[in-house]
């Protein structure tokens, strides 16, 4: 009898607090103007509180990798709704990255927001050429532009019909290339037919991208990437040394057809 007694008592206090937990949530919601944010930007943090308690205010944290940022304490005005400004400048905005926004309310009530924050000089875009080694096959050009990092290399990966960027990523970025069909594309027939999709790996893992631009010298894609990404492999159909050992086996046959003529003639002198 006493068992069945406690076994009601925990029930009846875990279907109390359930519910409890549940609307403490609902009463605070926080979320930022924009989702990315450059330097010198203004960073708009709104919520609202469902129920107004009095004058209690509300405590806004703002954490960069569980470093404390900012924390303000905003009134509630009578409809619920609080707002803060921040101007996104000064010593303690030289991190990249992803901030989170916590706003409390009252006894244990929590609601949390993320964005994404970038220096200038981490969001400024270069452009420029880069000249790439085919080996036997020369070089060739590929221009591109670059948000939010560096190009540090690029070469060619014959084994896999791939252009390989390597690239020094300091926030969240893209990267533009205008690839030259001649030096690499992808087709449905291997070098020939219409225009096939490119396989994009970043550091090993597949990627979507996007393609403007499109004529019938060139191919023009976009890659995101992260910070910290490093290798970028364009994965294609064709690259520029198969072409180059193409050549070379058509020279070599041509080598082999003139010895084969020289030898005959040759041999028709002596007879």
């Amino acid at each position: 009898m006493r068992n069945l007694l406690v076994a009601i008592i925990i029930g009846v206090f875990a279907f109390s607090v359930i519910p409890a937990f549940a609307q403490s949530q609902s009463l605070l919601s926080v979320s930022s103007s924009k989702s990315i944010y450059t330097e010198g930007e203004t960073i708009v943090i709104s919520g609202t509180v469902t129920t107004v308690i009095g004058e209690t205010p509300v405590t806004l944290q703002l954490f960069h990798q569980g470093n404390l940022v900012e924390v303000a304490q905003l009134n509630v005005a009578n409809d619920g709704t609080f707002t803060k400004t921040i101007l996104a400048q000064g010593p303690l905005w030289k991190n990249n990255g992803e901030y989170t926004v916590r706003a409390s309310y009252g006894q244990g009530v929590v609601a949390e927001a993320t964005f994404e924050f970038a220096t200038k000089q981490a969001m400024v875009e270069t452009t420029d050429r880069f000249e790439v080694d085919a080996g036997t096959s020369g070089t060739f050009d590929v221009e591109y532009s670059i948000k939010g990092g560096t190009v540090k290399n690029m070469l060619i990966d014959p084994d896999i019909y791939a252009l390989i960027t390597v690239i020094d990523s300091t926030a969240d970025g893209a990267i533009t290339l205008k690839l030259p069909r001649e030096s690499i594309d992808a087709k449905v027939n291997i070098c020939n037919g219409s225009d096939d999709v490119f396989i994009i790996l970043i550091d090993g893992v597949e990627v979507t991208y996007s393609e403007k631009d499109t004529n019938s010298a060139s191919r023009t894609i976009t890659i995101n990437f992260e910070e910290g990404d490093s290798d970028i492999e364009i994965i294609g159909t064709c690259v520029v040394p198969e072409f180059g050992a193409i050549a070379a086996l058509i020279l070599a046959v041509a080598i082999i057809s003139i010895i084969a003529v020289t030898s005959k003639n040759s041999l028709r002198m002596r007879i």
